[in-house]
């Protein structure tokens, strides 16, 4: 489909969509394209600039693909973490204490989550026991 800006002889201004030019010209000729204001079938085209594809564009779409994706995965992110405080034990300022006791033995083994500075963070990892940081995210995620 092609769009123009049309004009009539007494200055009205509207749009028209062809399947072709051909046919804005066939419409025009047979007095078929008139006004849709004054009924006036002397219609002309009016200059339009180009409807052209540029780079800003493309960069627009890709930033809102990329926002769906980002949104998308900020979901499924925070699903992960709900399933993980789910189904595990939240010992608060403890967990290095409990980390520390699951590891060696000195206390059932479970999934625990709590807080931890990152020297604690750090000393639980050069000692071998395997933790992961869980993000803290904003509870409006939809």
């Amino acid at each position: 489909m092609i769009r123009y800006s049309l004009s009539c002889d007494n200055a009205h201004e509207f749009e028209g969509w062809f399947s072709e030019s051909a046919d804005f010209d066939r419409q025009v000729a047979s007095g078929f394209l008139t006004c849709p204001v004054c009924n006036s079938g002397a219609i002309s085209k009016l200059l339009m600039a180009p409807s052209v594809s540029t780079a800003r564009k493309k960069d627009e779409l890709q930033t809102l693909a990329m926002d769906a994706a980002r949104k998308e995965a900020m979901i499924k992110l925070k699903e992960a973490v709900d399933t993980i405080k789910a189904n595990a034990e939240d010992v608060g300022a403890k967990f290095p204490e409990e980390a520390r006791k699951i590891h060696y033995g000195e206390a059932d083994a479970r999934g625990i989550i709590g807080k931890a500075t990152p020297d604690e963070a750090q000393a639980l990892v050069e000692e071998g026991i395997e933790i992961a940081a869980i993000p803290v995210l904003p509870d409006d995620i939809n």
